[in-house]
């Protein structure tokens, strides 16, 4: 059963409000989108690349008529996608980011070490999956898969046991990369497992998350009216930090500009955005205890300002 991390969190920041307008860009299962439209008497669209997530949005169609739509699509592409309807601004947006967890558990999708699987990966189900990637991408290519979206420290190594091991024959299952990685990285006590950063970091690559992230917050901050508030929940560093620099550099807190960095100040002298105190949190104990998943969770918030 698929449980959205930190939801009363989400759910406190956002206010719904009857009459409002909002968007959850990364369905998934429906979780956010559900408690939502139970908060209060208003319209969520909700935008999903994964074909999949149809069959969870058939359910809201039917619990919650005219107020909920299923757009198949990338958060990157918010703008577009709510223009279809008539929409222009929000008064709110949620962003879960990352692989979902009933994508995690489905082994045919190829996301896990730990359930065999073709090494697909691809969310849309469109365009190279992992196993092209990794036969056809060079070693200094998967090398810097592995280091620069995964963070993994062995990249190079890895990337060199890859290599010979794709020369003696192909690899097209999760089982069999996740088991080359552990080779070279160690079987070492550890609270992850050690193909966790190079699956990461190759599924990251695949589906393009950098880009998506960095165009969803910006169409996020085009999109929301002012006042409007915008949830973003990440699960690894790498996210958190795209996330972090935008938000501060919206808010005004890039520092002062020095004559190393003239424009450090000109980018944060208007701020688009207000941040509430903490800026982020993470999931309690209790929470951590009944959902793992939201051990690696982090949720920041902002509320759009009333002028650009």
């Amino acid at each position: 059963m698929h449980k959205p991390v930190m939801l009363d969190e989400m759910l406190g920041w956002l206010e719904p409000k009857q009459g409002g307008v909002y968007i959850d860009g990364t369905f998934g299962a429906g979780g956010y989108a559900r408690a939502i439209l139970r908060a209060a008497d208003c319209r969520v669209f909700a935008i999903d690349r994964d074909p999949s997530t149809k069959n969870f949005a058939e359910e809201l169609e039917h619990d919650f008529p005219n107020r909920f739509v299923w757009l198949l699509g990338n958060f990157a592409d918010m703008c577009a996608l709510a223009a279809m309807h008539g929409v222009q601004d929000v008064d709110g947006i949620v962003l879960d980011l990352g692989v979902s967890s009933m994508q995690i558990d489905t082994p045919a999708r190829g996301f896990s070490f730990r359930r065999d699987g073709p090494l697909d990966m691809r969310m849309s189900g469109q365009g190279m999956s992992a196993g092209d990637v990794i036969s056809q991408a060079s070693e200094d290519e998967l090398a810097d898969i592995f280091y620069y979206y995964g963070e993994e420290k062995a990249a190079r190594r890895i990337a060199r046991a890859v290599a010979a091991a794709r020369a003696v024959e192909p690899i097209t299952r999760t089982h069999q990369l996740a088991d080359i990685i552990r080779r070279v990285v160690g079987r070492k006590p550890q609270k992850t497992d050690a193909a966790t950063r190079s699956f990461q970091g190759l599924r990251i690559y695949v589906n393009q998350e950098i880009d998506a992230v960095k165009n969803g917050l910006k169409a996020a901050e085009n999109l929301l009216a002012p006042g409007g508030r915008l949830v973003v929940v990440t699960f690894h560093s790498l996210e958190d930090r795209l996330v972090k620099r935008f938000t501060h550099s919206r808010c005004g807190k890039l520092g002062e500009s020095s004559r190393h960095a003239p424009t450090r100040r000109a980018e944060a002298e208007v701020p688009r955005f207000f941040l509430p105190r903490p800026e982020k949190r993470t999931a309690t104990d209790a929470e951590i205890a009944a959902n793992p998943r939201a051990r690696s969770a982090t949720m920041r918030m902002m509320t759009r300002g009333m002028s650009i």
